[in-house]
């Protein structure tokens, strides 16, 4: 699994000293208000998620980091590629904690991800699955370079799919 850094950000593999925060991020309702179901997860299920990102590496040559930010050595969040099966493609998604909304690190950590697609497979499409609701994600996603491709229902939930240019 490769490692990236940006000027403020260390994306890296998940560890198991990461699951306390890693807990703390997906129990948290306003972070995960958008992301699948909008419920917050249990250790257990929390365990699994950073389990699943952790074997989506190994089965797909992709998936998502830690996002670790590099003045506190603390992880801050996840981004990267995925497309599980069933999916409609790949995709770049992120989630940062809380604290450390407003600040850039998203965008940060999402362009770094977005470079590497663009580096290592840009024969792949990418996009972007994004809550209807969820308006700072549509927001970064279009600061990212993506337009509004359609409209589409991913486990009864109406999402907006962002659509990549196939080149900076």
């Amino acid at each position: 699994m490769p490692m990236l850094e940006t000027e403020r950000l260390i994306l890296r593999a998940f560890r198991q000293s990461d699951f306390a925060a890693y807990h703390s991020m997906v129990s948290d309702p306003d972070v995960v208000r958008y992301v699948g179901q909008g419920v917050p997860l249990n250790a257990e299920q929390a365990w699994q998620s950073m389990a699943y990102l952790m074997g989506h590496w190994w089965l797909k040559g992709i998936g998502l980091w830690a996002v670790e930010e590099k003045r506190t050595k603390k992880v801050i969040g996840r981004v990267g590629l995925y497309q599980p099966e069933g999916w409609p493609g790949m995709e770049l998604g992120w989630m940062i904690i809380k604290e450390n909304w407003r600040k850039g690190f998203a965008f940060e950590a999402a362009q770094a991800a977005l470079a590497y697609q663009r580096a290592y497979i840009p024969q792949e499409p990418l996009i972007s699955l994004i809550h209807s609701e969820n308006k700072p994600s549509i927001k970064l996603a279009q600061k990212l370079g993506a337009s509004f491709s359609l409209g589409r229902e991913m486990g009864n939930i109406q999402v907006l799919e962002f659509s990549y240019p196939d080149h900076a």
